[in-house]
């Protein structure tokens, strides 16, 4: 076990999966006491029980976030009444991606990717930001996407909610930070649990890493982002992504 978040308490959405599970445990190795949470009861009995085998601390809520004010509200409040009172730490890390194209989004889907990768993460911020300006410190850590910045063929509807996402970081960091509240952003590259044959790879061909990331980068660039280490950061995107979008990328 480690202690760079020790004493701190942690909710992380969309965490029994791929990154925010990974943020959810690596967090939990780190000494926090951290809220997993996510739609499916089953995935998030597998996350604590692995958490509580490592030694750490972690309970499950349900939630589903919808982008309705009051879901972000409920797990607000589930969240810090589960942990004491207090949040020290909030990952906005639950979002939905399909893969389509603009020609094939519908209003339907339009409206449901805004809601889940936007209005969620708006109003949970909403509910938290105050009381970490009540007790004087937090950090809000927001996960954005490389396609934010580097267009794709497929894929604008989300990368649209992603560069929402960067915006809102940047301008939370203003609205908060006077009260020590930091709000920064991961924005992560090509990422998968396993190094299973993935079509995404090639996303990846031509950069300095070559292939894509595991989810334990994204979690130590976000354990660095909620530690006490960054007092100093504020508003800004951190690339974990392999040199997607900072270095050419060379044809192979």
């Amino acid at each position: 076990m480690g202690t760079r978040l020790e004493h701190k308490t942690a909710l992380v959405t969309g965490a029994t999966s791929n990154i925010g599970r990974a943020i959810a445990t690596n967090f939990a190795t780190e000494g926090a006491h951290v809220i997993v949470s996510g739609r499916s009861a089953e995935r998030g009995a597998e996350v604590i029980a692995q958490i509580h085998a490592a030694g750490g601390r972690a309970e499950f809520i349900a939630a589903n976030l919808d982008g309705s004010a009051q879901a972000s509200r409920d797990l607000a409040a589930a969240a810090t009444r589960a942990l004491g009172g207090r949040i020290d730490v909030l990952v906005n890390n639950a979002g939905i991606f399909p893969g389509a194209t603009t020609l094939t989004v519908d209003e339907a889907m339009f409206d449901e990717v805004y809601a889940v990768n936007v209005k969620a993460p708006f109003f949970l911020t909403a509910a938290i930001a105050p009381q970490m300006q009540q007790h004087g410190s937090g950090a809000i850590i927001n996960l954005g996407s490389w396609v934010a910045r580097l267009g794709i063929p497929v894929g604008a509807l989300y990368a649209s909610t992603k560069g929402a996402i960067e915006t809102l970081t940047r301008a939370w960091a203003a609205e908060f930070g006077s009260q020590t509240v930091r709000v920064n952003a991961i924005s992560p590259g090509v990422v998968r649990a396993q190094s299973e044959n993935d079509p995404a790879a090639a996303m990846m061909r031509g950069t300095p890493y070559g292939a894509f990331g595991n989810p334990d980068a994204i979690a130590s660039a976000a354990i660095f982002l909620a530690s006490d280490e960054t007092t100093f950061v504020n508003g800004t995107v951190i690339d974990v992504d392999g040199g997607r979008t900072g270095v050419a990328v060379i044809a192979h």
